[in-house]
Formats: structure tokens, sequence, C-alpha cells
């Protein structure tokens, strides 16, 4: 994911910095005499050490105390009881608040550590048996009842009357032909939300602007457009080498990606979210999702007029998008339906994707979720990282959502947007056995690519072989292989990230107990041990 698109990646995070225990204390903190109401030594009297006068001082100072104060004090113990006794029942009724930390455990305070050997922490609490146990304990914690079609149509019958049942043959792109209403001599872009946010996709469409009339065609007297869907769908997860991905295939000739990288529009945009922390915003309806993917569109309808020079290699074009958030975030669901009591997500973007498009290619990149909450948590973070903080910060997010787990099923902990927003790091984004099995219940196994950034980093040549076959390109000549093999990583670790050094050994020692679980239900999905990430 790369720097500029990744702020609509993902979901942002709420600063725990503002902690009593991280507030600057002054220097004569505890030198002070403190006095209260209930104070029996006098300022005005000369010191006296007879025993006799102590009962007569306590006397004087009582009597001066008032009433009023005394009263107000009662009032106020009994509506401390209250408020405490009433927010308790609230939390027992409704589950997780975006408040304080709910849950019966105490945060490690490692704010004044300075080294590895001065943090400790007990992991004793991370019962790796009864995390196994939850996640096997039954079919309803770890798998979903796909919703019936009609029911994923009812919810959005306008993108579904845009897009046809059956694309066209003997083209390798999910395209068909649309209808041009209105005036011919009309800017097709004008209106679209993502050219009036990307100055990079408003200079392509100032390109396929004037390209656009050339290639509208007529059919039985109208005139028709040829509209295209990815082919393809890079889905996830995030920090686990998505950008590198998509910017090789950029460089194949016939991949046209769209210049934007992470659209988010099938979970997020087309629902009127463009950052969750700002609200409702607008819509993106789904001709500009379309229009993403025009520049294919453009290239195949030259080769079907044949005013192209390589007809057969213009039928061949595909494209895709590279969104990281497709696989894991489904947060619109309870911002839409706040008000009912839903506990997981109605529908997931898979639903949609499947229902208009059932033979797209989803391509996965996952890496050691360890490593991935890591990097995480350094990309998000904006300031006062270190792997202090970061230790602190999994101790808090593994405590709540072990509290979580007390109260309900692991998926709708794993989807509980509640309890995500809360956490200080995305915990939940590296439990992928929940999301893979989730996928894999709509889309058919060999639908699915599931790669590992350790073997795509240790042999790229191998695992992008691996790619070109999935999707059926290639082969490159020796000039493109070569400049594609060759073409530095993006979006590698910032060197002031770098210069923090890794995590704690407690950090790792903790998250390798609470993933393994996880990581071991993956590895029995995928048929594999690599995906075990266990130490070798």
């Amino acid at each position: 994911m790369s720097l500029k698109d990744s702020k609509h990646g993902s979901n942002t995070h709420k600063d725990h910095s503002h902690r009593p225990h991280n507030l600057p204390l002054t220097d004569n903190f505890g030198k002070r005499s403190i006095r209260t109401f209930l104070d029996f030594r006098q300022t005005n009297m000369p010191e006296s050490r007879d025993i006799k006068g102590l009962p007569l001082l306590c006397l004087i100072n009582l009597t001066c105390i008032s009433k009023v104060k005394v009263a107000s004090f009662l009032v106020g113990l009994t509506l401390m009881f209250l408020i405490t006794a009433s927010y308790l029942l609230m939390w027992d009724r409704k589950g997780f608040l975006l408040s304080a930390v709910p849950h019966p455990f105490r945060p490690v305070d490692i704010t004044t550590s300075k080294s590895t050997a001065e943090v400790s922490l007990d992991t004793t609490f991370v019962d790796v048996k009864v995390l196994g146990k939850i996640i096997n304990c039954n079919e309803q914690n770890t798998s979903r009842r796909t919703p019936d079609e009609k029911d994923v149509i009812s919810t959005d019958p306008h993108l579904f009357s845009v897009i046809p049942r059956h694309f066209l043959p003997n083209i390798k792109s999910p395209c068909w032909y649309e209808e041009v209403s209105g005036d011919i001599g009309m800017d097709p872009y004008k209106n679209n939300r993502f050219s009036l946010r990307s100055k990079r996709f408003k200079n392509v469409c100032d390109h396929m602007r004037a390209r656009f009339h050339q290639n509208v065609c007529n059919i039985d007297g109208k005139l028709f457009r040829l509209r295209c869907l990815p082919y393809f769908y890079i889905i996830g997860q995030p920090k686990c080498g998505t950008t590198d991905l998509f910017h090789r295939l950029l460089m194949l000739p016939e991949v046209k990606f769209n210049t934007i990288k992470e659209p988010h529009w099938w979970t997020r945009k087309r629902f009127g979210y463009i950052r969750f922390k700002r609200g409702f915003q607008e819509r993106f309806p789904i001709e500009d999702y379309l229009d993403l993917f025009d520049l294919a569109a453009i290239n195949i309808q030259e080769g079907i007029s044949g005013n192209s020079s390589g007809q057969h290699h213009a039928l061949q074009i595909i494209t895709g998008e590279a969104s990281a958030s497709t696989m894991w975030d489904n947060q619109a669901w309870s911002y839409l339906h706040e008000n009912e009591e839903e506990i997981e997500p109605p529908f997931l973007a898979q639903d949609f994707i499947h229902a208009v498009q059932p033979g797209a290619k989803i391509i996965i990149m996952l890496r050691d979720p360890v490593e991935r909450l890591y990097s995480d948590y350094l990309y998000f973070t904006l300031a006062n990282k270190s792997a202090e903080d970061f230790h602190q910060k999994v101790v808090e997010s593994v405590q709540l959502f072990q509290s979580c787990l007390s109260e309900k099923s692991l998926r709708s902990c794993v989807y509980n947007t509640s309890l995500f927003n809360t956490m200080p790091v995305r915990l939940t984004l590296g439990m992928y056995f929940v999301f893979v099995l989730d996928w894999l219940t709509i889309f058919q196994r060999e639908q699915i690519l599931v790669l590992r950034l350790e073997d795509y980093a240790a042999d790229l040549k191998k695992t992008i072989k691996k790619v070109f076959d999935f999707l059926s390109v290639g082969p490159l000549s020796e000039q493109v292989e070569a400049a594609l093999t060759k073409r530095p990583m993006s979006n590698t670790r910032r060197a002031k990230d770098r210069s923090l050094g890794p995590m704690l050994p407690a950090t790792r020692n903790l998250l390798s107990q609470f993933y393994q679980p996880f990581n071991s239900k993956l590895a029995g999905i995928l048929n594999t041990k690599a995906f075990l990430w266990s130490p070798s």
C-alpha cells in the first residue's frame, strides 16, 4: 500500500496516549502537605504533646465542619455509586462502549521502561488451548451462512441494473456495452467523484475524454460505450506487499490498471464513507467506479473495431484493483444500521462482488501476523512511536479481544466495529483464517490465490510466475522480465521507523502465542504448514 493511498485504507485509530499515567507530575509532588477538611492539625495553635488535650482539639475541628459540606459529600458519594451501577448495567446489555477500557484486566504500565530487560509481562492470561477450543468449538463461530443472492440484490437495485448478468464472449475481461444516454457531446467524466479528489486520475480522464467519441459504436441506430469490471482483485492484507505486486503487474503489456490503486469502493465509498471518522459524506455511484477501468475498455474497443494493430492482444487486456480493505473491512454496515442489534454484518463485500462477477479472480497476500501488526503500527502511528508503546498497545488490545470472547462468538468479535475502534492496534487484521474462510464460502478455491510475503521477498521470480499462471498472462519478453524483477521494492519501511528497531521480545512472545491458534486453522484450510509461521 502506497503512502498516498494508505490514508484511504485503512481505518484510523484512536490516540491512546492521553492516559492518567502519562500525565506529567510537578517536581514537588509528594513534598507538600495536603490538608483535608478532616485534618486535625492546627496551624494557628501552639504545638502541644499533651495527650489529654487531643480529644478537645478533635472536637474543636469537628464542630467547625459545616453540616452542609458533610451532606454534600454523602450525596456526591451516592450519585457516584448510582452512575457506576448504571454504567455496568449498560455494558452488560450492549457490550463494548467507545470509552475507557471496558475489561477486567488492568493494562501493564510500561511507560517508564528504558530497556528490554526492564519490561516484563506475565503472558499466562493468553491461554492458547482455550483460544483454540473457541475457534474449533462449533460451526457457528468460524463460518457464516451466506445470504441468498436475491437478498443481496435487493440491497442495491441500481448496482445490479447497471451491470448485466452476462458479459461479452471472446473478451478476457468482464465487459459489456452500455447505451450512451443524453448528448454525446457532454463530458462523460465531468462529475466523477474520483477525478474530483485525485489529480492523477483527473489527468487520465482528460486523456480518455479526447478518445471517448472515437470509441462510441453504433448498434442498431443506438450509441453504446464499452464498460468493464476488474478481471482480478488484490484484496489484502494491509502491510503485506500488495503495493509492490500492484506496481509490478502494471509493467505487463496486457494489464491496464487504473491509476488509483485503492479505490475502496466495495467497502466504503459506495456507502458514502471516505474516512469513517469524518462520518457520512457522499456516495460514489457504480458509474464512477466503472470509469476507473475505462482505459482498459478503450483499448479493448479499439481492438474490437479493428483500430488497433494488435487486435488479438487487445482482446486479452485485463485490469484489476488492489484495495487492501476489501478482504476485511465491512464496518460500513454498523454505521448504516447502528440502531439495530446486529452482532455481525448482514452482508460482506464478497457477497456483492460474487453477485455481479461470479468468475472474478482473487489474490490475497499475507505475512507473519506478528510482523504485520508491528509494521502496521509503525506505518499508521504518526507520533511518539516506540517498541515500549507498541508493547503496551498490544497488551491492551489482546485483553480487550479476550474480554469480547468471554461474551460473544469469535466471528462477532472479529467483525465488531466498536471493539475494532477501541483497540489501540489493529489486532484482528491478523486473524486471517476468519476472513479467508468467509471468502471461501462464496468463491471457489481455484478462484483464490493466497501468497506469503516471505516467499515473495525470498524468490520474487518464482512467486510472480504463480501470479502470471493464475491470471493466465505472459510469457514475458526478456526485457520486460528483467525490468520487472529488477524493480526496487515498493512501500518499504521508512528510515525513521527502521531506527526504532524490532519489537520487544516480550511483545513477540505474546503475539506469537495469541496468533498461533489462528495460524494453525489457516494452515489447515489452505493445506500447507507454511502459514503456521513457526520459527525455524
